[in-house]
């Protein structure tokens, strides 16, 4: 990874097409608020077309930086909670599914703490919580679409909770993992003493 500043990193043109995707998410949320799916799914598209974009420029240009890291995962989790939010306040899926989902995150949330107390940063991601997560980046444009275009949502809503409750499955699964890896890290490892790192 470019270890440049976060100035330099900023005006690369992966991290301003992450940007650019982060800043559509607002956009997005108030197009399936209003009640204008099909809107809310040309942004959806865009903002996927970027996300692909902006990795592929990332190793050909050789700009793979450490805040590009942290973008891309957290414009992918903005999506997914936007999509809930917004399905849900328009009634298209069950309070429940939004709160399995954020519940989860906000869960794993307190690991971050106990990590920096051992001076550990995030953990890596488990395959695990990558194909959950992937699931349902494919489960929420579908149930969007199936919003959208009600001649085939017959079609459409099948495809889509197949991938939602799969998704769902693996986001949890991965999560347990992660917090199995943490309480071990926590117990095997003495706390951080800054005091005694500067000496």
């Amino acid at each position: 990874m470019s270890e440049m500043s976060i100035w330099a990193q900023l005006r690369t043109i992966p991290n301003l097409l992450s940007l650019l995707r982060l800043a559509l998410v607002p956009v997005f949320l108030y197009l399936i608020i209003s009640s204008q799916p099909g809107l809310a799914f040309l942004v959806l598209a865009v903002a996927s077309f970027t996300d692909w974009l902006d990795g592929y420029l990332a190793r050909k240009l050789n700009q793979i930086t450490r805040l590009g890291a942290l973008l891309d995962p957290a414009a992918d989790r903005l999506y997914i909670f936007a999509t809930l939010i917004g399905l849900a306040i328009t009634n298209a899926i069950p309070a429940w599914l939004p709160a399995v989902v954020i519940g989860r995150d906000f869960i794993l949330m307190f690991t971050i703490p106990l990590l920096a107390s051992r001076n550990y940063g995030p953990l890596p991601v488990h395959f695990a919580g990558k194909a959950g997560t992937f699931a349902l980046l494919y489960a929420f444009p579908l149930l969007l679409l199936a919003d959208w275009w009600s001649a085939a949502s017959f079609v459409i809503l099948p495809i889509a909770w197949a991938f939602a409750l799969w998704g769902v499955g693996l986001y949890w699964y991965a999560g347990f993992l992660y917090l199995k890896q943490v309480f071990a890290l926590v117990k095997s490892t003495p706390k951080f003493n800054a005091k005694l790192d500067k000496s």
